[in-house]
């Protein structure tokens, strides 16, 4: 009898396994560097990066952010959606990264800003400094600041559900 159970919670064991392995999504960065969060969250810690082209598979989803395992198996944390794709990218000689976009770069395009879409609003806008812009864009905080700010003033990310 006891022998029975053994063999019932193993193939349960496996069968969930085999489930989950079906479940995981092989994806591809494309993006120049793709920065990995502890949180699903763009106030949370970066753990580690990725590159362009790096393989990545996604184990669970929350909201826009997947939580992802690199390619030698380790559990790397928590990638927004913008920086993947189900392309599987092949690098050749003089293409890649070189010319793939950042993640900042990702999140404006999305927004639909871009580098050209700002010179062009300059070139149209010569009678506005830009100095100061550019000085507030080059500031840069620390996710543990953010999230103290964001906890005092009572804010949650991502807004109002």
């Amino acid at each position: 009898m006891q022998q029975r159970r053994i063999l019932i919670v193993a193939a349960l064991c496996a069968v969930a396994a085999v489930g989950w392995a079906a479940t995981a999504v092989l994806m591809s960065v494309e993006v120049k560097k793709a920065e990995i969060r502890d949180t699903p969250s763009p106030l949370g810690d970066i753990v580690s990066s990725l590159g362009y082209g790096d393989r990545v598979s996604v184990d669970q989803q929350n909201g826009a952010w997947y939580h992802v395992t690199k390619a030698d198996g380790t559990s790397a944390g928590w990638l927004h959606s913008t920086a993947l794709t189900k392309k599987t990218i092949v690098m050749t000689a003089g293409s890649g990264a070189q010319t793939a976009a950042s993640s900042g770069e990702m999140a404006l395009a999305g927004k639909g800003f871009n580098a050209d879409i700002e010179k062009e609003f300059k070139a149209g806008h010569r009678d506005i400094d830009f100095k100061c812009v550019d000085r507030m864009e080059a500031i840069k905080i620390a996710p543990a600041t953010l999230r103290a700010f964001a906890k005092d003033g009572g804010l949650t990310p991502g807004g109002a559900r």
